[in-house]
């Protein structure tokens, strides 16, 4: 595993017209799944931990787990981001740790509960890039509010989402803001609000345009060509996972995610990063699921723990091809060190960020 910077990524994937999916990891089986399937269709991918993975996994053991990882796929660039910071001293301990990205997520307060106004967002997010810089690390910002155009509501995810009941204005971000957040924050990647949302629950029918903005997303890449968005909540929530959690005894609500033809549709118009989470847990649990409930005797947990596996294995596989990442990893030839791209974010040097 060769670690690479968001921005080097992204400047590549920008550059060959692919998006790279962001897939959550905070145990071992989650992280060799990742690996797994980048490895067998040769892709770079993005590993990220969120607040709630750190505390429960340490940052000691997802340190020597990302070490691991290196010593068995040496050559799979992989980008190490901190998901949804809510401090820039969160930011600052995941660059202390290792990553080789953070997300700082002004939209909340540091609660992570209630909506900043846009002043503090732009002053605590401008703070961790210009930490981060230094180090040559990678800042991923946060514009509008992830939520439900449905409900009005966030989906609390790891302890991090928007409560009660937001405007429209704040779920839907506006292009004219977006150019401006970026001039004064300098972020590498701008993450977008458009209807998407954490979690399983994210629209009640197969969405449509008043439900799913995929507008937004083209009217600020018209305005920021050459800034890389971020698609937040975009798990497609299949509806065979769905299918097999019931079967074997779950209780999940039908239900709709982001189809993957929307995500495609947002590559076409700046999407370079998408996030994925309730997927990989819907894969797994439904196999953990099966298991225990066609051998109810059995106590081992790698005879449930490997088909979980295998199952979120198959799922970031498919999402590698579906994104065009796969067959990207190889074509990635110099990677900057950190030292390098920190001079070059000092030296004012507007990239691209990445030698192809």
């Amino acid at each position: 595993m060769s670690k690479i910077t968001l921005r080097q990524l992204l400047d590549h994937a920008a550059e060959h017209d692919y998006g790279v999916p962001a897939f959550n990891m905070s145990n071992m089986e989650q992280a060799m799944a990742i690996m797994a399937a980048a490895n067998e269709v040769d892709a770079p991918v993005i590993i990220q931990v969120s607040r709630g993975a750190r505390a429960y996994a340490t940052d000691v053991m997802l340190e020597h787990m990302i070490a691991g990882l290196s010593r068995l796929y040496p050559n799979i660039p992989v980008c190490i981001h901190l998901d949804h910071g809510n401090t820039p001293r969160t930011c600052v301990t995941a660059i202390q740790a290792g990553f080789t990205s953070v997300m700082m997520d002004g939209s909340l307060q540091e609660d992570g509960k209630t909506p900043t106004c846009w002043d503090e967002n732009v002053k605590v997010t401008r703070k961790v890039v210009d930490i981060a810089h230094l180090f040559g690390v990678s800042v991923e910002g946060e514009l509008g509010v992830l939520g439900s155009l449905v409900t009005g509501a966030g989906e609390t995810e790891d302890g991090h989402g928007a409560e009660g009941v937001l405007r429209r204005d704040q779920l839907l971000t506006d292009s004219d803001e977006a150019v401006t957040f970026v001039q004064e924050t300098g972020v590498d990647a701008l993450a977008i609000a458009m209807g998407t949302s954490h979690g399983a629950y994210k629209f009640d029918r197969e969405p449509d345009g008043a439900i799913l903005a995929m507008q937004v997303v083209e009217d600020i890449h018209r305005k920021l060509p050459n800034t890389h968005l971020v698609m937040h909540g975009s798990s497609s929530v299949p509806q065979d996972l769905q299918d097999v959690i019931n079967q074997y005894g779950g209780q999940m609500l039908q239900t709709w995610g982001v189809p993957v033809e929307e995500i495609q549709r947002g590559i076409r118009f700046g999407v370079r990063k998408i996030n994925i989470d309730t997927d990989n847990r819907m894969a797994m649990s439904g196999q953990i699921r099966r298991i225990l409930y066609q051998h109810p005797g059995e106590l081992d947990p790698r005879k449930y723990l490997l088909p979980a596996r295998e199952a979120m294995t198959r799922l970031c596989t498919q999402r590698l091809e579906e994104f065009s990442t796969a067959g990207k990893g190889s074509k990635i030839r110099k990677i900057f060190t950190l030292n390098e791209m920190a001079e070059r974010y000092v030296s004012g040097i507007s990239g691209p960020y990445l030698s192809c």
